[in-house]
């Protein structure tokens, strides 16, 4: 039994606060609350505080040695507490050692993982395994915040969406519409996808906008927007714009407002889909016409899925940039427009990298699945190697 209201007054002296203190720190470092304790520079407060605490005048000098097995048999004799841990707990609380303390971090750190990993699609491993390597794990747990993981497999789960406003998202995937727009829980997301797309995590506004697009979810349908050229349309307001551009073979942005307010229809059998803004540009200085060219401008927003949307059965010709995201980007079109990859073999592949001016592969691996020889020379050859590369010979096709 400890009597806590007596050994409140008995160790709760401002003298040995400090006494406590250490003795405390020893519980948490798993040191035996035994032999002599030193307290160094001792005032005469603390000096006077530990000689009424053991029965004894108080001694010279500024050190002081308190034989802990002598505190322990006072404190039972005097019917305080039966040890000197059970004291010291019943005046701060269970005290975790230190080896205690680490068996419990390991088994949050398990449990959070495997919370998050159920489900989540094998591509988001090397997030899961970084954030648990680098310290990002370690940080939520301290703060409490182990559900954010959890969370954000959540939210994970259900993308990609199709033009789901973030709101929605948050709200299906936490029961809160403001989850994403504040917080750890949309960098945790962000850092998700930005490793799934092989890109850099975002850091300004734009690149956040952009990242949530790539995967179907909407922050603001005025920014959505998708770059065309040559690409005739028919069916109200948004219509006569395309097709008067198309005439006059000028670039023209369609934002996803307008895909969503003013419904549009394409003419072309044919469209062709490229990654880099400067391969639409050297189709605009070429004699037309040439065939309709959409350009995703990296990974392609929700306008420009919106607009692919409204071109059933067109013949759909897709390319990217010879790196894992543009294998990615050909893979999601063949599967989910029935594209047909567009100079992106192996060959092709071979081609461009013999003309130089290559960069490093960066990022998780992708497969191509319509040539299973590209991914595996791609890795072999540790480059990758931008559509620019390949501007003659797209022109060619365009026309």
């Amino acid at each position: 039994m400890v009597d806590t209201a007596r050994l409140e007054r008995v160790l709760g002296d401002p003298g040995l606060a400090r006494l406590v203190e250490r003795l405390l720190r020893r519980l948490e470092l798993d040191r035996p609350l035994s032999g002599i304790l030193t307290l160094e520079d001792a005032s005469p407060i603390e000096r006077s505080a530990v000689a009424r605490l053991l029965g004894r005048r108080p001694g010279r000098g500024t050190s002081l040695s308190i034989p802990l097995d002598t505190l322990e048999q006072m404190l039972c004799r005097a019917g305080l507490a039966p040890d000197l841990r059970a004291a010291l707990e019943s005046l701060a609380g269970s005290v975790q050692g230190r080896a205690e303390r680490s068996a419990a971090q390991a088994l949050r750190r398990e449990r959070a993982l495997s919370a998050a990993s159920d489900g989540l699609e094998p591509e988001y491993g090397p997030w899961l395994a970084e954030i648990a390597r680098d310290g990002t794990l370690t940080r939520l747990l301290n703060r409490d915040e182990d559900d954010l993981l959890r969370q954000a497999a959540a939210v994970l789960a259900l993308l990609p969406a199709d033009t789901l406003p973030l709101p929605v998202l948050a709200e299906r995937a936490t029961g809160d519409t403001k989850a994403l727009s504040r917080g750890s829980l949309a960098g945790l997301v962000l850092r998700a996808l930005a490793g799934r797309f092989s890109v850099p995590v975002p850091a300004t506004r734009t690149q956040r906008r952009e990242l949530w697009e790539a995967s179907g979810v909407i922050l603001d349908d005025l920014a959505s927007q998708v770059l065309v050229l040559g690409l005739p349309g028919s069916g109200g307001l948004l219509g006569g714009w395309l097709t008067q551009a198309a005439l006059a073979w000028v670039p023209f942005r369609v934002t996803l407002h307008q895909l969503a307010t003013m419904p549009v229809s394409v003419g072309p059998q044919d469209i062709y889909v490229c990654e880099n803004p400067s391969v639409l540009r050297a189709a605009v200085a070429a004699p037309s016409p040439r065939a309709a060219l959409i350009c995703t401008e990296g990974v392609p927003s929700a306008a420009c899925h919106r607009l692919l949307q409204a071109m059933p059965g067109r013949a759909i010709h897709w390319r990217g940039d010879f790196d894992w995201t543009g294998l990615r980007t050909t893979a999601m079109a063949r599967q989910r427009y029935g594209a047909v990859p567009w100079r992106m073999a192996a060959c092709d592949y071979e081609a461009a990298l013999k003309q130089g001016e290559s960069e490093p592969l960066r990022g998780a691996a992708a497969p191509s699945p319509w040539d299973e020889t590209l991914a595996p020379l791609m890795a072999e050859a540790g480059r990758a190697v931008m559509e620019e590369r390949l501007i003659p010979s797209l022109l060619a096709d365009l026309a």
